[in-house]
């Protein structure tokens, strides 16, 4: 459904509002900081509005690599890029259900299909 017509014109009408409405929002952006006539924005100002915090504050460094370890997701399971089967026999979750069947037959007929009638 999202590539009919309608669609397609609405996209398209929607970028074309954004071209038009971007100055208002960009003076409306810096109005709101205090800062339509200069045009630059100093720390000053901003502080006023917003709480700043040094970059130095935000990164934090693990202090033991057990606390680095559990921080990480158990993402890194071995994949079969032929088949999609994970280490446990699993397909992604992202795979559907055609995807899945289709893997499947690849995977169980590689002979094909028996003949039918008498095998002589």
């Amino acid at each position: 459904m999202a590539k009919s017509l309608r669609s397609k014109w609405k996209r398209k009408m929607k970028a074309e509002k954004r071209k038009k409405n971007a100055p208002k929002e960009l003076t409306r952006l810096k109005a709101a900081l205090g800062q339509g006539e200069k045009g630059e924005i100093t720390m000053k100002d901003v502080a006023e509005i917003a709480t700043v915090v040094p970059a130095e504050k935000l990164i934090e460094k693990p202090k033991d690599t057990d606390d680095a370890d559990a921080g990480k997701m158990d993402l890194d399971r071995k994949r079969n890029k032929k088949t999609m089967l994970d280490d446990q026999g699993r397909y992604p979750v992202w795979m559907s259900h055609r995807q899945v069947k289709k893997f499947k037959a690849k995977r169980t007929n590689k002979k094909g299909k028996p003949k039918k009638g008498l095998a002589w």
